[in-house]
């Protein structure tokens, strides 16, 4: 029996720990709804190390998370503590780069109009909360796929990367130039 808490406190930031945990995860498919609940505990440090783990998943076999989207979007807005953030606003990325340019099938019938919903508002909300410049370049790339099919994203992304572009670091600013070039 494989005590995914304990497997959890053993995962570290390295490559080589986080790929272990995937693979864990992936060879243990039932252990996912776990991994989700621990996600989901955001004000435990333990919820850091599960969404580490459920990134590397994510980029590795973002199929695997698919049947558990009803789960894991409402997890997105009440992530809160910076080691976490990062990760679940690269799922996002991933999830929208899989929907939008990819044109993934099996993402296109998972990924419903309610889970993009929650995706664009955890994102603006990162985008315009205290977070680390990672989250919020993830952020801004999914929101400019997102903006491709809800017209008011486009708007709103503009004014918020305008308005905070003066107070950013280099890498926010490089990533805003970027998204507002293509805006």
């Amino acid at each position: 029996m494989i005590n995914l808490k304990e497997e959890i406190r053993n995962t570290n930031h390295s490559r080589e720990k986080r790929s272990y945990f995937a693979n864990l995860i992936l060879q243990n498919p039932e252990l996912l709804p776990q991994l989700l609940d621990i996600c989901s505990k955001v004000d435990d440090e333990i919820s850091c190390k599960a969404s580490w783990g459920l990134e590397f998943l994510s980029k590795n076999n973002l199929h695997a998370i698919l049947p558990y989207l009803d789960s894991l979007t409402p997890i997105f807005p009440i992530v809160h503590q910076d080691p976490a953030v990062r990760p679940i606003a690269k799922i996002c990325e991933y999830l929208t780069l899989a929907y939008y340019k990819k044109n993934d099938i099996v993402v296109k019938k998972h990924l419903t109009s309610t889970h993009r919903e929650k995706i664009t508002e955890a994102c603006f909300d990162w985008l315009i909360s205290d977070q680390k410049v990672a989250a919020k370049a993830y952020s801004m790339t999914s929101l400019y796929l997102l903006g491709t099919e809800f017209d008011w994203v486009h708007a709103e992304l503009k004014i918020t990367l305008q308005n905070n572009y003066h107070d950013g670091s280099a890498a926010y600013k490089a990533r805003s130039r970027m998204i507002l070039k293509k805006l």
